[in-house]
């Protein structure tokens, strides 16, 4: 009897870390999120909120561009003058940090996360 209570508890341990590896590769593939909103004002003073975006690619504002960003997300952002991420004019932004654009200054129009 022991030798097949060894046999079982062997098993058992093989099948359950072959279903944790199979639980832990199938998370990994889910898009991951930064978690939390990213809030900005438009020229109009409309209030938009992206809630949670994705850590993966350029992500648009309104198309008039955005005065006013607060980070509330768990992640870093870059703002961008562009709409697709590109150019000089970068602004880095801190995760639970805002900036507010200078009157004189272009709106910004998109922005990438940092991961």
């Amino acid at each position: 009897m022991p030798v097949i209570d060894h046999r079982r508890r062997r098993l058992g341990i093989a099948a359950g870390t072959a279903l944790l590896t199979l639980t832990v590769a199938g998370c990994s593939g889910l898009g991951r999120t930064a978690v939390g909103p990213v809030i900005y004002t438009t020229e109009r003073d409309a209030v938009v909120l992206v809630n949670s975006p994705s850590v993966k690619g350029c992500h648009r504002l309104a198309p008039a561009g955005a005065n006013e960003v607060v980070n509330d997300t768990l992640i870093d952002i870059i703002l961008y003058r562009t709409r697709d991420c590109t150019g000089p004019g970068t602004t880095y932004l801190a995760t639970t940090l805002s900036d507010v654009n200078a009157a004189s200054a272009l709106p910004w129009r998109s922005f990438s996360t940092v991961h």
